[in-house]
């Protein structure tokens, strides 16, 4: 079994050959070839913490995988990293398991993968302004996932701490973006001006006003995954021509904002207009006029981490990476 660190992911594996693997799952669980059981959590509540157990498998593929991820908000004051998670890859022909590999960038990576395919769906053609509510970890590969299908002029950022924000700028300079970015304290200001709008926060509230969004607008919303979590108001749901999610039953558990606007009684899970697998099989429409607002709602699945696993270790077969272990 190879056992793959973050690093080599990193230099191995990216926005691109996401979005090509994330299609593919996408296609297979169209076509009923995921098998995707219900993750187990694990809470920890004195120290406001869980583990997340998730499997699934590709059967047109017959290969399998369990991403165990950790979720330990008091760690950054010990100086370790809030998130932490491996992914282990199986063969679902023999039962060999294949490749242990780091989660952390693949799970952001993936989840950044969803939304750039969402956006190229749903987001105007000429969609030129992006504005990023939180400038977590999360939210770096949102950016990026963006600017692969849309040619993005400005970035504008919103944080709670103006430095993160900063910082993040920088990052993605660093990284290779040219697009200038600009620090907003205001957030209606900034979702005002905004095209395509990326919320990637931890937030038991709104983050911003949904009658500040303009018409046209896309909204990818990836931060809320817990049922008390809501990152979008009402108001911005019930605006919404369209509300495209990455996996329904997961939505339907885990997706607060949309479960809050369940409960009000004047929308249902019935409005969401499709899954994303819909639009990649072409199944069902993305945007169909310059007026739309649309939101791609997007909680994560098992079967987009055993895509990017599987990737990653195709590449392995042209890449000297990996460390080969006995088990």
């Amino acid at each position: 079994m190879l056992v793959i660190n973050e690093k080599e992911i990193q230099n191995t594996y990216g926005m691109k050959e996401a979005m090509t693997d994330i299609k593919a799952v996408l296609c297979a669980h169209g076509a009923r070839k995921i098998d995707n059981p219900h993750r187990t959590v694990l809470a920890f509540p004195e120290h406001e913490a869980s583990a997340l157990y998730m499997p699934s498998a590709d059967l047109s593929e017959e290969v399998a995988a369990v991403k165990v991820v950790t979720i330990f908000p008091k760690n950054p004051s010990r100086g370790m990293a809030t998130t932490q998670g491996v992914i282990l890859l199986s063969d679902a022909e023999n039962g060999e398991h294949l490749a242990l590999l780091n989660a952390s960038y693949l799970t952001r990576l993936r989840t950044g993968a969803l939304s750039g395919i969402a956006t190229d769906f749903l987001a105007r053609k000429d969609a030129r302004v992006l504005t990023i509510i939180g400038t977590g970890a999360m939210a770096f590969e949102q950016a990026i996932g963006v600017l692969a299908v849309r040619d993005i002029e400005r970035i504008l950022l919103v944080n709670r701490t103006r430095e993160k924000a900063e910082k993040f700028g920088e990052k993605l300079q660093t990284f290779g973006v040219t697009v200038p970015f600009e620090v907003f304290e205001d957030v209606s200001a900034a979702v005002r001006q905004a095209d395509i709008i990326c919320c990637a926060t931890r937030s038991n509230e709104p983050v911003f006003n949904g009658m500040d969004v303009r018409t046209g607008t896309h909204i990818n919303g990836v931060g809320s995954y817990l049922p008390d979590m809501k990152e979008v108001d009402h108001t911005t749901i019930s605006r919404a021509a369209k509300i495209i999610v990455d996996d329904l039953a997961g939505v339907q558990d885990e997706a607060g904002e949309l479960i809050h606007a369940a409960h009000q009684g004047n929308w249902s899970f019935h409005d969401i207009h499709g899954e994303l697998y819909e639009l990649v099989t072409l199944t069902k429409t993305g945007r169909e006029n310059e007026e739309e607002i649309t939101f791609f709602k997007s909680v994560g699945a098992a079967y987009f981490d055993l895509a990017v696993a599987k990737g990653v270790y195709s590449q392995t077969k042209v890449r000297n990476i990996g460390i080969e272990i006995e088990v």
